[in-house]
């Protein structure tokens, strides 16, 4: 019988003469050295294309996820391939006294209540586990907190030595803990994307001026503060001891003159303060417009400095920023000063907590009350799970966790903030947005915990102590450390790079911008 068959190989075919079968059969050997003589003619030759590397113009969403006050060797010392604790020489861990000479051992964990016995002695001075003895507190459980401001941060670095943690600290040698963060969900999540392990916290202090920084770049000013709201420094620009603070960490934490004002002596907001918009810690007047905070309790005037949501307007490129628990506190803020509030500084567990420095764009004219900017970009944390699920999320979000799941000491825990954080980044997995999507998890800033890297040089305001940062997407370098020098001005950087955005002044130029991270 007369066939023609026709063997098949990509996109050539061999075709045999018709003739007898008994004489004329084809081998396959005899057909495959046919086509490769046939594929490599110009007229049949196809060259491979090679898959082209995603670039930056590719990102359609950048979603900014920010945790609250660790450092990186708290959470990711342990970490594989990192700069950790293993790599901090004795000169980097060893903590000095109020005299300038090393401890013999650590001060102790005080406890939060100053009338209580301290939570553990005669640590040795270096770092410890705190999920291990001494004080074998797992992630789960809550630490005290530790105090976290402007020039107590500075005073800790102590140009880049790092060695005054202890002292300086209302919480003693807790200052030197750190975790197993294997135990912890999103360590996972930095293994197959990248980790950074040079970020620092883009401002010196607490997580109020940190907020600003993420958005603007910049520290609020109010010209008006009267002398009395001012910190008071002394000869070396630091803060100035009362008589009677103790002479040495091991008896107790220093005390300041004014420890608890916000103002610098030239008139700048570095410590919290609070907003002149509901949702406020400080309520409403009485009979007043219950969308203001009482004016007589001195909250910080309205910014008016650019911010990147502005820059962002400016191009119509969408965005929002995501409060966890933003209606509620809202609604809350606006009930009269006689009723007890149920959701602002509310700790028990389970509960919202919602903290109002939290918001920072909540303290800029362009975000007033009756300002439609204000609707249309600040916006629950609820908006923005269901913006996940329905594939609506604006080109750049922001999302900031409620008190409860933000990984804040004191009242909350480690654990279930990074939980919390898992089952949004697989929500984010799974939803419509992931391939074309970058996620930054970072914190603001460290919580008052010891990191041995020092701060990059920077400016009067900033970096601080290094905390995270994890870079998670399909165009995230994969299993990679990235060794780049960053601080949360990078976010800003980054942004303003894919978006083709007005550069905000106060970036600071030697802050990468986050590009190596990713595989363009």
């Amino acid at each position: 019988m007369n066939t023609t068959p026709r063997i098949l190989i990509g996109q050539c075919a061999i075709a045999a003469s018709k003739t007898k079968r008994s004489t004329q059969i084809f081998s396959l050997q005899t057909a495959i050295i046919l086509f490769v003589a046939s594929c490599s003619s110009p007229n049949f030759a196809t060259k491979p294309h090679p898959l082209a590397k995603p670039t930056l113009n590719d990102i359609e969403h950048i979603i900014v996820i920010y945790a609250e006050n660790r450092s990186f060797d708290n959470l990711y010392g342990l970490f594989p391939g990192a700069n950790g604790i293993k790599q901090a020489s004795k000169e980097q861990y060893t903590q000095i006294d109020h005299d300038g000479k090393p401890f013999k051992e650590l001060p102790p964990v005080w406890a939060s209540e100053a009338d209580q016995p301290p939570i553990a002695e005669h640590l040795p001075n270096q770092p410890f586990q705190i999920d291990r003895p001494s004080l074998n507190l797992p992630l789960s459980a809550r630490t005290r907190d530790l105090v976290h401001r402007y020039y107590h941060n500075i005073e800790q670095i102590n140009g880049g030595k790092n060695n005054k943690f202890a002292a300086i600290s209302d919480a003693g040698g807790l200052v030197m803990g750190y975790y197993d963060g294997s135990k912890l969900p999103l360590w996972r999540w930095a293994q197959e994307h990248t980790l950074a392990d040079n970020f620092f916290m883009g401002a010196f202090g607490g997580s109020f001026l940190n907020h600003q920084w993420l958005v603007c770049a910049c520290t609020p000013r109010d010209p008006s503060v009267p002398a009395d709201e001012r910190l008071t420094l002394d000869e070396r620009g630091l803060l100035k001891r009362k008589p009677d603070s103790p002479p040495s960490a091991k008896y107790g934490a220093p005390k300041f003159l004014g420890n608890d004002l916000s103002f610098t002596p030239d008139g700048f907001a570095v410590n919290t303060t609070q907003p002149a918009y509901q949702p406020s810690k400080i309520p409403p007047v009485k009979g007043g417009d219950p969308r203001f905070a009482d004016p007589a309790e001195k909250p910080l005037s309205p910014q008016t400095t650019k911010t990147i949501g502005d820059t962002l307007s400016a191009k119509n490129i969408s965005w929002a920023w995501y409060a966890g628990g933003w209606k509620q506190a809202l609604a809350d803020g606006r009930r009269p000063p006689v009723v007890k509030r149920r959701v602002i500084y509310n700790s028990k567990p389970g509960a919202i907590n919602f903290q109002p420095h939290h918001q920072p764009f909540n303290y800029f004219a362009r975000f007033a009350p009756g300002n439609p900017d204000r609707e249309l970009h600040l916006q629950d944390g609820e908006d923005f799970l269901q913006a996940i699920d329905k594939g609506t999320l604006p080109q750049v979000a922001f999302y900031k966790p409620s008190g409860n799941l933000n990984e804040h000491p004191g009242y909350t825990d480690v654990l279930s903030g990074d939980k919390h954080l898992d089952e949004i980044l697989n929500k984010i997995k799974n939803s419509p947005v992931w391939k074309k999507t970058v996620v930054i998890v970072t914190y603001d800033e460290n919580g008052g915990f010891w990191d041995h890297v020092a701060p990059p040089k920077g400016d009067r305001w900033g970096p601080g102590t290094r905390i995270p940062a994890i870079f998670i997407s399909p165009f995230a370098k994969r299993h990679f450390v990235d060794h780049t020098s960053y601080d949360t001005t990078s976010i800003i950087k980054f942004i303003t790079l894919r978006f083709g955005l007005e550069p905000l002044p106060g970036v600071r130029a030697n802050a990468g911008d986050l590009t190596n991270a990713f595989d363009f």
